[in-house]
């Protein structure tokens, strides 16, 4: 069974910093591109930052230069460092993990965790 769970959500003020992080499992973790995307209220979900299999990184414009993606493939996990938040990063923020190979396609999600940014 495979299984991604985000954590490290919250409330912080603008500025201000927050680590996601996101474990798997079920999964053969160092194969998949991992990536964290975003959806505010109102608004379709969006990639913020992909890091893939050999750890090239892209990131949204909206958050270059903020925001950094990391991965552990011992531990399985895939981070988000999020500095200098403006409220407009507000958002339920997902982990996901793909894999292509052939013509098959692997594509999980998590749950979310929502950040808020807020005075």
């Amino acid at each position: 069974q495979v299984q991604l769970v985000e954590s490290g959500g919250g409330l912080v003020q603008p500025g201000g910093s927050l680590r996601l992080s996101c474990a798997a499992s079920g999964i053969t973790f160092s194969f998949y591109h991992m990536g964290w995307y975003r959806q505010a209220p109102g608004k379709q979900r969006e990639l913020v930052a992909l890091i893939e299999s050999g750890c090239s990184r892209n990131y949204a414009e909206s958050v270059k230069g903020r925001f950094t993606i990391s991965r552990d493939n011992a531990k399985n996990t895939v981070y988000l460092q999020m500095n200098s938040l403006k409220p407009e990063d507000t958002a339920v923020y997902y982990c996901n993990g793909r894999r292509s190979y052939g013509t098959s396609l692997s594509d999980y999600w998590g749950q979310g965790t929502q950040v808020a940014v807020s005075s």
